[in-house]
């Protein structure tokens, strides 16, 4: 991402010097793809910056879910999430629960007045829409793992529901774990 910011930054000064430097022996076309390229070149410097932003004000966790007392543990890709830099499945703990209780705090089970089996057919029809791989599913134990890459950098992310019974019907709780 920094590389994208120095490029972009240099598309735009070397845009700039054109415009300034060559006006008077540019063409129509050529001060439009200077213009060009310097709005393009202001966007590509712009995106490594605000994402920056954005990492300044949360904290830096790739583990999320809505049951940090009591995570659903990831078990069918467990063999995807093999070799180096890879992050573990294993959940962190009360560091990392605090911290996205604090950074999070609307992130929290989802209780449904549907019987548990009901509840997970439609968990896994939401899935499927959503367009996630689905690694293994487990109706019996209430489960569905699976992996999307993110919009835009592609990273993978792996993610389990747990559909489980409660008083009024069922809980779902959720984790997603970059990996």
């Amino acid at each position: 991402m920094p590389w994208a910011a120095y490029f972009g930054l240099a598309a735009v000064v070397v845009s700039v010097l054109a415009l300034v430097i060559g006006l008077s022996r540019l063409d129509w076309r050529g001060v439009a793809l200077a213009l060009v390229a310097l709005i393009g070149g202001g966007l590509i410097a712009y995106v490594p910056r605000h994402y920056d932003q954005i990492r300044q004000t949360v904290p830096p966790i790739h583990d999320i879910t809505t049951d940090p007392d009591n995570p659903p543990a990831f078990s069918a890709v467990v063999p995807l999430r093999q070799g180096e830099g890879i992050n573990s499945v294993d959940y962190e703990g009360a560091k990392i629960a605090e911290q996205q209780r604090q950074a999070y705090p609307d992130i929290v089970p989802l209780t449904v007045g549907l019987a548990p089996d009901v509840a997970f057919a439609l968990a896994l029809e939401t899935a499927q829409q959503m367009g996630w791989m689905i690694v293994a599913s487990d109706k019996a134990a209430g489960r569905i793992e699976a992996s999307q890459r993110s919009w835009g950098m592609g990273f993978p992310d792996d993610i389990v529901v747990r559909v489980a019974p409660a008083s009024s019907g069922s809980r779902i709780d959720l984790r997603s774990s970059s990996r």
